[in-house]
């Protein structure tokens, strides 16, 4: 499965991307580390571990495959470059999901992230016809918030105490876009970051 933007390539992390990954995240460790829960500590680190590493990937296939979550590397020029996942795929009267990102700082603010995020909501509500999509991110991370502001995605208020981030439950803003809104915004999203 591999979806194409104008500039970026996503595609399932496999094994053979353990050590790109691992130098990613080791370089932009104290970047991420203030966004993201705390490591458990009795369990291996899958920056450290490639073991650990070939069950995430292993894990998200599995995902892939039951239609409950998709995980994809952001491939930049060929290189790794950040992840992006649809998590927690609700069907039924729902058909809704969660999107999460990150990006390797040094390429933070080069549109990398809004382009990977419109390739991710057409899959979602062309291919796998969900009908919701929420991001939700902390107030006091700009740079995340400045990606659904770019793509005029609706805020939806704050949700208290919603995620345990590094160790604090933090309040989080709700981000969502409706399959309707996509149909009325297709064009646009496609044309500015996709063609």
């Amino acid at each position: 499965m591999v979806l194409q933007g104008r500039r970026v390539l996503l595609r399932p992390l496999v094994l053979h991307d353990f050590e790109q990954w691992r130098d990613v995240r080791r370089r932009c460790q104290e970047w991420l580390v203030v966004w993201e829960p705390r490591r458990d500590p009795t369990q291996p680190d899958t920056v450290e571990s490639r073991q650990a590493f070939s069950a995430r990937c292993s894990i998200r296939a599995r995902e892939i495959q039951l239609g409950t979550g998709y995980g994809f590397g952001i491939f930049v020029d060929g290189a790794f470059s950040g992840e992006i996942n649809v998590n927690s795929i609700h069907r039924g009267a729902h058909q809704s999901a969660y999107v999460g990102y990150w990006i390797d700082e040094r390429l933070a603010g080069q549109g990398y992230m809004p382009e990977s995020v419109v390739v991710v909501l057409r899959f979602c509500f062309e291919e796998l016809g969900l009908h919701r999509l929420q991001i939700s991110i902390i107030p006091r991370n700009h740079s995340s918030r400045r990606v659904v502001e770019k793509l005029g995605l609706r805020a939806e208020g704050v949700a208290e105490r919603y995620l345990e981030i590094n160790g604090v439950w933090e309040d989080h803003i709700r981000y969502a876009m409706t399959s309707e809104e996509w149909v009325e915004r297709r064009d646009e999203l496609v044309t500015n970051w996709i063609l």
